[in-house]
């Protein structure tokens, strides 16, 4: 990949857009990044989703969001934005310190905000009433306790900065949230319409703030080529500004849009105004088809032999995917992604969720790092199985993995790992954990499984001497029937067994949930509970999540929706996004309505909260909540599971 001796020498950046994570750097640009090196072109990487945080949040930027919520009329002015007002100052002396303590660059400060009399307290702090147990001068003694002072401080820091990000939405920008930004814009948007109306809006303080970043990374890097990655439909509107941006001021820089979303929600683009703030969209894993746009962009090959692009083109305008036959690259031969570049002294570690487990996707950086390609088990009917992120399988060797660990480590500083596979093979893991003892390689990681019969409780023992400190891991609906449905090849018993397992291991459990699959009834849901409830109660897990189930396009269940007893209900023409799409279930069961109980539940068992009581009355009490305290509209059935069931399926 050497350019010719008379040209100027080809240059990449890579952009992290607003916002995926503000306690790590989304690890796509270091994949990306550390490829394009070690094929000796020059690469460069910038987050610009933490550099506009930490650009607003500072007494500057407090005094521009002072200005723009003044700028409201009082009527509309939101609790967060008068209180936000009345502190302002507070607010003002109190961020650049606060901002500094979450970086972990000045640790002393946790003594004045655990004492509660540092911070301004707005909206946000109402949450600790949850803890509070009327007898406790402390609501947050069950948690902490006398010591754990710095957690206590960072919890509190990140109400404070949750508290923000209410006034920045209320006041600045209606779109913004931490980590999702417009989504709604992009996610399953059938056509650009809604993006595009947005993208000619006259610009917002975040708009202009992250103008300003943009034109000062392009001047910094001087780049050929900027590549954005956009994981979610959250990073979409911000990517397409910075797109908008670098076309106004730099137009001879060529953009290319990939990453995530693009590969599961853009598979169909026809929508030519898409091509007016990109010049290429790529799909699925990036290095083939990046390889062949730099031979393309520096004149070695012809457009026709791109490889899964979409370019418009010239003389009609319209979109066009070019697909040229190549092999991807070897999983092995992607390189060792670098954090080179990153600000990775600067991200915050916040403390959302006092839950042990639950506060590890928000707390720490951790080096994200993948053991294998692809999903081996790839069977799941609610998962994009048809997509190359699933379909396509491939592993490295254990010897190889601990390469790239000890690389990374020498160039962070920091050991500890995420591997964010679809789902780590348990033979990979194995070799991986015994590699790591056999070089007395120290590193503390987690990362997602399948809870399956292979991962025995000397498994579990060989992972945590390795460093393995918790694992994450899907029984969706804790029910056998709609687990053979999912076809996710395991059982309630046996998630039940490899679970605690792991727990005795010392290893903390996540379990993903589920609710609304096609065909589960409001027994099946109770039951589930029940089932959550006993392995919360048994040491099972530590940590969950009910997510709502989501008909996608490439799934299964959308492409064969007859087997699971369900009727799609017809997209419009698309142009741009697709991937969710509605379906009638024939239960007729509201599961949104059930969806409060759930995870009014899941909140409280991750908190030690309400595992002995019956969980109809989860349901019952969100039930009546949702209805003004009337009574529920319908009865919720007694749970058909026995309460000793998961204890029994244990031996115990």
């Amino acid at each position: 990949m050497n350019p010719s001796p008379n040209s100027k020498p080809f240059s990449v950046l890579s952009v992290i857009p607003p916002m995926t994570q503000l306690n790590t750097p989304y690890p796509s640009t270091a994949y990306l990044t550390g490829f394009l090196r070690s094929r000796g072109v020059a690469a460069t990487q910038e987050d610009l989703a933490l550099k506009l945080v930490l650009n607003l949040f500072t007494p500057h930027g407090m005094a521009q969001i002072r200005d723009k919520a003044l700028l409201l009329p009082e009527a509309k002015r939101s609790a967060s934005v008068n209180f936000f007002l009345d502190f302002f100052e507070r607010y003002e002396n109190t961020i650049a310190p606060t901002i500094a303590f979450l970086q972990g660059k000045d640790s002393t400060l946790s003594h004045r905000i655990a004492g509660r009399g540092f911070l301004p307290e707005g909206p946000r702090f109402t949450a600790l009433d949850a803890y509070d147990d009327g007898e406790s001068a402390d609501p947050l003694a069950w948690a902490f306790g006398a010591l754990g002072q710095q957690d206590r401080a960072r919890h509190l820091a990140t109400l404070y900065l949750n508290d923000l990000a209410d006034v920045l939405r209320d006041a600045v920008d209606s779109r913004f949230e931490f980590v999702r930004y417009g989504e709604s814009l992009a996610g399953s948007q059938a056509t650009f319409e809604p993006l595009a109306d947005a993208l000619a809006a006259p610009l917002t303080l975040m708009d202009e703030t992250l103008q300003a970043l943009t034109l000062k990374a392009i001047e910094q890097h001087q780049p050929s080529l900027v590549l954005l990655s956009v994981p979610f439909p959250g990073a979409v509107y911000a990517a397409f500004r910075i797109a908008q941006c670098i076309k106004q001021h730099h137009p001879h820089i060529h953009i290319a849009l990939g990453g995530g979303f693009v590969n599961t929600e853009l598979r169909e683009l026809t929508e030519p105004r898409v091509f007016d703030y990109v010049d290429f969209v790529t799909l699925d894993s990036g290095e083939r088809p990046l390889l062949a746009l730099l031979e393309h962009l520096q004149g070695q090959r012809a457009a026709g032999r791109l490889v899964r692009t979409f370019v418009r083109k010239p003389d009609t305008g319209t979109v066009q995917l070019m697909n040229w036959s190549e092999p991807d690259v070897p999983f092995e031969e992607v390189g060792t992604a670098t954090w080179d570049g990153l600000p990775l002294n600067d991200y915050l570690s916040l403390l959302d969720m006092l839950n042990p487990m639950h506060r590890l996707w928000s707390d720490g950086r951790w080096n994200k790092l993948t053991v294998a390609h692809g999903c081996y088990w790839k069977k799941c009917s609610f998962c994009d199985v048809s997509l190359d992120y699933i379909s396509r399988y491939e592993t490295a060797s254990a010897q190889l993995l601990v390469d790239r660990i000890e690389t990374i480590v020498k160039e962070t500083g920091q050991t500890g790992f995420h591997f964010v596979d679809e789902a780590a093979p348990p033979k990979a893991l194995k070799a991986l954990a015994e590699e790591l003892i056999r070089r007395k390689v120290h590193i503390s990681w987690w990362g997602n499984i399948r809870f399956e019969k292979t991962f025995t409780p000397e498994l579990a023992e060989l992972l945590a001497e390795s460093g393995c400190i918790a694992m994450s891991g899907g029984l969706e609906v804790a029910s056998d029937r709609l687990l053979k449905l999912m076809k996710k090849g395991v059982s309630v018993e046996q998630v039940a067994q490899v679970t605690k397992g792991f727990s005795e291991a010392g290893i903390l459990v996540h379990a993903y949930l589920m609710y609304g699959f096609p065909t589960q009834t409001v027994q099946d849901t109770v039951d589930a509970l029940e089932y959550v409830r006993q392995l919360f109660e048994n040491g099972c897990i530590q940590s969950g999540f009910f997510h709502r189930f989501a008909c996608t396009v490439h799934s299964p269940v959308g492409l064969n929706p007859e087997d699971y007893g369900i009727e799609l209900i017809p997209l419009p023409p698309v142009s741009f996004g697709k991937n969710d799409i509605g379906f009638i279930d024939r239960t007729g069961v509201d599961h949104d309505l059930l969806g409060l109980g759930l995870k009014k539940a899941i909140y409280n068992f991750m908190h030690g909260i309400g595992l002995e009581e019956d969980v109809r009355t989860w349901f019952q009490d969100a039930l009546m909540e949702h209805a003004g305290g009337k009574a529920p509209a319908f009865k919720i059935p007694k749970s058909t599971v026995s309460r000793r069931k998961i204890e029994q399926a244990l031996g115990h």
